[in-house]
Protein backbone atom coordinates (compact mmCIF):
# COMPACT_ATOMS: atom_id res chain seq x y z
CA UNK A 1 0.00 0.00 0.00
CA UNK A 2 1.71 3.33 -0.99
CA UNK A 3 1.72 5.84 1.88
CA UNK A 4 2.22 9.96 1.48
CA UNK A 5 4.85 11.15 3.08
CA UNK A 6 6.38 14.76 3.46
CA UNK A 7 9.60 15.86 3.02
CA UNK A 8 11.11 19.18 4.70
CA UNK A 9 14.29 20.42 4.13
CA UNK A 10 15.03 22.35 7.24
CA UNK A 11 17.44 25.67 7.03
CA UNK A 12 18.55 27.99 10.33
CA UNK A 13 16.20 28.34 13.32
CA UNK A 14 14.05 25.23 12.51
CA UNK A 15 12.57 27.44 8.69
CA UNK A 16 11.62 25.10 6.45
CA UNK A 17 13.49 26.10 3.41
CA UNK A 18 12.29 23.59 0.69
CA UNK A 19 9.23 21.32 0.84
CA UNK A 20 8.10 18.21 -1.08
CA UNK A 21 5.30 15.24 -0.86
CA UNK A 22 5.85 11.71 -2.18
CA UNK A 23 4.01 8.40 -2.51
CA UNK A 24 5.80 5.47 -1.80
CA UNK A 25 5.32 1.61 -0.54
CA UNK A 26 7.80 2.56 2.33
CA UNK A 27 10.03 4.93 4.91
CA UNK A 28 12.88 3.46 3.16
CA UNK A 29 12.35 4.80 -0.09
CA UNK A 30 11.04 8.08 1.68
CA UNK A 31 14.35 8.19 3.44
CA UNK A 32 16.60 7.56 0.21
CA UNK A 33 14.81 10.30 -0.90
CA UNK A 34 14.93 12.43 1.78
CA UNK A 35 18.71 11.96 2.04
CA UNK A 36 19.74 12.90 -1.70
CA UNK A 37 17.42 16.02 -1.72
CA UNK A 38 19.33 17.23 1.59
CA UNK A 39 22.72 16.45 0.13
CA UNK A 40 21.36 18.23 -2.95
CA UNK A 41 19.94 21.16 -0.83
CA UNK A 42 24.02 21.64 0.86
CA UNK A 43 26.03 22.01 -2.21
CA UNK A 44 28.18 24.79 -2.19
CA UNK A 45 26.44 26.39 -5.41
CA UNK A 46 23.04 26.61 -3.87
CA UNK A 47 21.99 30.14 -3.13
CA UNK A 48 19.43 30.77 0.10
CA UNK A 49 19.81 29.79 3.46
CA UNK A 50 21.89 26.97 3.98
CA UNK A 51 20.26 23.56 5.07
CA UNK A 52 21.00 22.16 8.36
CA UNK A 53 18.46 18.90 8.45
CA UNK A 54 15.59 17.17 6.54
CA UNK A 55 13.16 15.68 8.20
CA UNK A 56 9.80 13.08 7.13
CA UNK A 57 6.15 13.58 8.47
CA UNK A 58 4.10 10.68 7.28
CA UNK A 59 0.30 11.59 6.23
CA UNK A 60 -0.91 11.77 10.02
CA UNK A 61 1.91 14.43 10.66
CA UNK A 62 4.57 12.30 12.86
CA UNK A 63 7.71 12.96 12.38
CA UNK A 64 8.88 9.35 11.21
CA UNK A 65 12.81 10.39 10.37
CA UNK A 66 15.34 13.45 11.53
CA UNK A 67 18.75 13.57 9.85
CA UNK A 68 21.05 16.76 10.63
CA UNK A 69 24.40 18.12 9.10
CA UNK A 70 25.43 16.53 13.30
CA UNK A 71 24.49 13.37 11.99
CA UNK A 72 27.27 12.86 9.21
CA UNK A 73 29.09 11.12 10.85
CA UNK A 74 26.94 8.13 12.26
CA UNK A 75 25.41 7.17 9.27
CA UNK A 76 21.73 7.41 8.08
CA UNK A 77 20.50 4.30 10.09
CA UNK A 78 21.68 5.86 13.13
CA UNK A 79 20.69 9.20 13.49
CA UNK A 80 16.84 8.80 12.18
CA UNK A 81 14.22 7.96 14.00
Amino acid sequence: MRETYHIEIIGPEDAPVQRASIRSTGLDAARERALRLFRRARVPQRSGPSAEAVRIVDGAGTEVFRWSVWDEGTGPGRGGR
